[in-house]
């Protein structure tokens, strides 16, 4: 079976990280967003993929070549981007006389009984419930389980199981042509054609779907989900129990994950810190926070911070949201 990773997107939420490397590629617990999504279905048993890129859409090339070379990756160009819908309508090509195909978002780190998943004859789609339905996609279930209806962000929900952005579709010719309906001019809302239209018009044409509640889901399209899913999957993944490098004057706190070849003198690293490599850091308290790789770091005080790539940053104490190539200098002259 092949998966479908969607990642095309210019992650508007995460800027200004977004603005030198796409929304996939940015750092989560140690490592890219799109490296937990990919590990997890290879673990599960998936060695073809189709990614469908656009911004920036080289660097994931670049990335994907050099971290997985033993898989079989394809690359489909989104250009305009037109919706979920519009992007997966893209792949058709890809999957020429195949019957069954598993879609993740490329945005998304999903924690499910992947086997399961992929052993159920019938279409399923991960869900979790939720507090505030109306800002997701949601499945409205009969007294069997089965899906009557999806509806994309209602006005007024009648159901709190969102849609988490995993989907295996066990009829792959009726899923293109439910897309392709929507892209004849029945779909367009906002610029974009929905995938959960297309699923909905399969079960108008007698698809039978079922849903499926994945263990854990997070969101990393923000700057406040991505570190909540940072702090989570460190302490879901064993760093608590990591040996950490003795670096001089230095206290850490796990959970925390740091790089290679960085250098920390004189600080408290944690809890709930992902350094990238490469990574210089002295006489700072850090906590709650990702930090890329080929920074520098100062008497600095950070909390609840993203700091990018390639960085510098001297004395100051604040949350901070700060991209790659940037310098900042809060020292007295």
């Amino acid at each position: 079976m092949k998966a479908i990773i969607p990642v095309a997107g210019v992650g508007s939420m995460l800027r200004p990280h977004t603005h030198t490397q796409p929304k996939a590629l940015v750092p989560v617990a140690g490592k890219p967003i799109l490296a937990h999504i990919i590990d997890s279905l290879v673990e599960g048993g998936i060695r073809e993929f189709i990614l469908v890129i656009g911004y920036l859409g080289d660097k994931i090339e670049k990335y994907v070549a050099k971290t997985y070379p033993q898989l079989n990756v394809e690359y489909v160009l989104q250009e305009p981007r037109n919706g979920l819908g519009h992007a997966i309508w893209l792949t058709q090509s890809k999957l020429a006389g195949e019957r069954e195909v598993l879609i993740v978002l490329g945005d998304t780190i999903v924690n499910v009984d992947l086997p399961a998943f992929l052993a159920s004859e019938l279409s399923v789609l991960g869900v979790k419930k939720v507090d505030t339905p109306g800002s997701f996609g949601v499945a409205e279930v009969d007294a069997q389980g089965m899906i009557k209806k999806l509806v994309e962000k209602p006005k007024i929900p009648k159901s709190n199981l969102a849609l988490v952005g995993i989907y295996k579709i066990a009829d792959v010719p009726l899923l293109f042509s439910s897309l392709e309906y929507l892209m004849s001019g029945n779909g367009l809302q906002a610029s974009e054609y929905q995938l959960t239209d297309a699923l909905m018009r399969m079960i108008e044409q007698g698809a039978k779907m079922k849903t499926m509640q994945v263990i854990n889901w997070y969101d990393c399209g923000k700057k406040e989900t991505l570190l909540e899913a940072n702090a989570i999957l460190l302490n879901r993944h064993g760093y608590k129990n990591t040996a950490y490098p003795q670096f001089p004057g230095t206290i850490i706190i796990p959970p925390v994950s740091i790089g290679a070849d960085c250098k920390i003198q004189a600080s408290i690293i944690g809890p709930n810190v992902a350094i990238g490599d490469n990574t210089s850091i002295r006489y700072s308290i850090i906590q709650n926070s990702i930090i890329g790789s080929f920074s520098e770091l100062e008497n600095a005080v950070l909390n609840q911070s993203i700091i990018g790539n390639d960085t510098s940053l001297k004395g100051m104490s604040q949350s901070l949201n700060i991209g790659d190539n940037t310098e900042i200098n809060f020292n007295r002259q």
